[in-house]
Parts: structure tokens; C-alpha cells; sequence
């Protein structure tokens, strides 16, 4: 039998614990809910050597250790993941779009939710990112991460760029800004940003405009707000939709002739997006119109607005205003499943 003081040490110990883990269970249930939902990507990726920075296998760390090995974050947010694939940004499909998608608005529907985390490679990124910005229909934050270094190596830069890509998430300060993509720092618009250089890390730039806020150790700032439509004031909808229509881009240089536009028709193309001019392309624009294929014509410089002109009006051919070519064909994509009327189509690339 226990001594009664001993007894009573153990009891009192016991409270103490019991308080201690109701403490914690409130202050979990107080902080922001975000999920993660995991592609893949360099984020993930695995080398067997860690000088190495390139030979390593994308998605090759499970985001419950990519969170294990980030303590810090449970600090910030009430976390939680989902495996949507384990791939490198290039293996990215419509399949995964769809569910990526349509799994990010079932979370965000519930009322006890904050934010997303989508990690994902960085070569395709901002084709992933900006699709989302066109079918998310909430004002919470979506935040795109991802790393320019693998898992693996010396100095990765995925763990920092995960946890305040969560600080993003967390933060009621982010709603209404879209979806963003957050690398060195720096918060980045779904549709103005761009992957500008193959490894270095401040690789994601905004050209035309800058970003929109930063991820400084304070604090979150924003400084500018968007003014197009994109997420909560979005018309398109993937919710019911199992695939999405076939467009391709074909890709402008000197002595071009017509044999990409006529390969990607003959395929089942029925959008092209013209990532500046060939010489062939009038002829092969004009034939393929009259298959009811729709154009968009976009610039391959990187930056500025491709303008609508009364030659584009006539020929019919969409103008994507300052959108690269892959933006572009996102966006034509989900035009496509509401309408094949050029000048309903061009009404859109105005407005997101």
C-alpha cells in the first residue's frame, strides 16, 4: 500500500498531466486548421549523397516526415496532410488537377478550416498554381511551396520555404489574395508569377508587377491587392468534370511552317495557344478555324501584354493579353468546357 504522501504526490501528478494535456489539446484546437496536400517535387526529393543537387528522386519523402521534420510548424497551425501524388511537377496530369482540386475545395468548404499547402515541383508550378487560382471557390488562402534543393541536400531551402508557406496558410491577413506561390521568402500572385532560372533559388519572379507581400521573420505583410477575378469570384467550375479539353501550344521562331498547328489538330486539339508568330501560321490558323479549333495568341519575351488588335478580332484569334503560353492554356482549357465563342473566350482572358 502507498505511503499517503506518495499517494497524494501521484494523484497531484496525475492532475497535473491531465491539465497539462487539456492545455495543449486547447491550444491545438485554438490554432488555424491547414491541410497539406502533397505532389511530389524536389521538395520531396531523395539523393543518396548529400552534396548531391540534382541526381536525387522527386517525391520520395512522405509529407508525415516532411512535418516531422518540422517542429516548429505545429507551433504555428493545427496541421494535417493528404497524398495527392509522387511525382516530379512534370509528371502533373489532368487527373491530378481534378483531384487536387476538387479535394482543396472539399477542405476549404468546412467551416473550421484556415488554409491549404499544396507541395509541388518547381518546374510546372505555376501552371498547377494558376489552374487552381481559376477553380478554388473560397477566399482562404492556398499557398503553392516547393524547393529548388532536395530533401537531401546541404542546404536545402524546402524546409523554410514549407513552414512559412504555412505561416501564410495560417494567416486571415492572406484571404482574398488567391492562390500564391511562396519560395525565398517572397509571396507570389498565381497569375503573374514565372519560374525565371533552372537552379537557383530566387527563381520565381514577377516581372511586370513584383510580389504581392513577403514572409519576413516579424510577420506576414501584403502590399497590394489583385483586381482580376480568380478563386471566390471564379465562373469555372470542376467539381462534376473527369477530364479536361486537349490544348496545345505551338511555339513561334523564324522559318516556322504549319506543321504544329496541323500535327496538334490532326491529334485532337481543340484549342492551340500561339506562344508568339511563324511564318506558317496564318494559313494553318485559318483552316483549322473553320474545325472550330480556337486560338489564343500569347509572346514567348516573358513579359508585357500581348494586345488585341482588329487583326486578331478578324482572324478570330483570342488575345492573352500579358499571360505566358502555359497560363494561357490552362485558361483556355476551362474556357473550352463553357464555350467555344472567341469573343466570350477573350472576355475571360480580360478578366482572370
Amino acid at each position: 500500500m502507498l505511503n499517503p504522501f506518495v499517494s497524494r504526490l501521484a494523484r497531484n501528478g496525475l492532475m497535473a498531466l491531465l491539465i497539462a494535456c487539456a492545455a495543449v489539446s486547447a491550444d491545438a484546437q485554438e490554432l488555424p486548421k491547414v491541410r497539406i496536400f502533397a505532389t511530389g517535387g524536389t521538395i520531396s526529393g531523395y539523393a543518396s549523397d548529400r552534396d548531391l543537387q540534382y541526381a536525387y528522386k522527386a517525391g520520395s519523402i512522405p509529407p508525415d516526415k516532411l512535418l516531422a521534420d518540422l517542429p516548429e510548424a505545429a507551433k504555428v497551425a493545427d496541421l494535417s496532410y493528404e497524398e495527392i501524388a509522387e511525382t516530379g511537377s512534370g509528371g502533373i496530369n489532368t487527373q491530378i488537377l481534378l483531384k487536387l482540386a476538387k479535394q482543396i475545395n472539399a477542405w476549404l468548404a468546412r467551416p473550421d478550416t484556415a488554409g491549404a499547402v499544396v507541395t509541388h515541383g518547381t518546374a510546372t508550378m505555376e501552371e498547377t498554381t494558376y489552374f487552381l487560382n481559376l477553380v478554388i471557390h473560397s477566399d482562404k488562402p492556398v499557398v503553392v511551396v516547393g524547393a529548388m534543393r532536395p530533401f537531401t541536400s546541404i542546404s536545402r531551402d524546402g524546409p523554410f520555404n514549407l513552414y512559412n508557406a504555412i505561416r501564410v496558410a495560417a494567416d486571415p491577413e492572406a484571404r482574398k489574395n488567391g492562390v500564391m506561390i511562396l519560395l525565398n521568402e517572397e509571396i507570389q500572385a498565381a497569375r503573374d508569377v514565372t519560374k525565371t532560372n533552372t537552379e537557383r533559388v530566387n527563381t520565381f519572379d514577377t516581372r511586370d508587377l513584383g510580389p504581392i507581400g513577403f514572409a519576413d521573420e516579424d510577420r506576414i505583410v501584403f502590399y497590394r491587392r489583385l483586381l482580376y477575378r480568380h478563386t471566390y469570384k471564379s465562373e469555372f467550375d470542376v467539381d462534376n468534370l473527369t477530364d479536361l479539353p486537349k490544348v496545345d501550344i505551338c511555339y513561334g521562331y523564324q522559318e516556322g511552317d504549319r506543321a504544329c498547328i496541323d500535327g496538334v489538330v490532326a491529334a485532337g486539339a481543340k484549342g492551340v495557344v500561339l506562344d508568339d508568330s511563324s511564318p506558317g501560321n496564318r494559313a494553318a490558323v485559318k483552316d483549322a478555324r473553320t474545325k472550330g479549333v480556337v486560338f489564343a495568341q500569347s509572346d514567348r519575351k516573358g513579359s508585357g501584354r500581348v494586345l488585341n488588335s482588329p487583326n486578331d478580332v478578324a482572324s478570330g484569334v483570342v488575345t492573352a493579353d500579358n499571360l505566358n503560353a502555359q497560363k494561357s492554356r490552362m485558361l483556355l482549357r476551362l474556357a473550352l468546357t463553357k464555350t467555344s465563342d472567341p469573343k466570350e473566350i477573350q472576355r475571360m482572358f480580360e478578366e482572370y
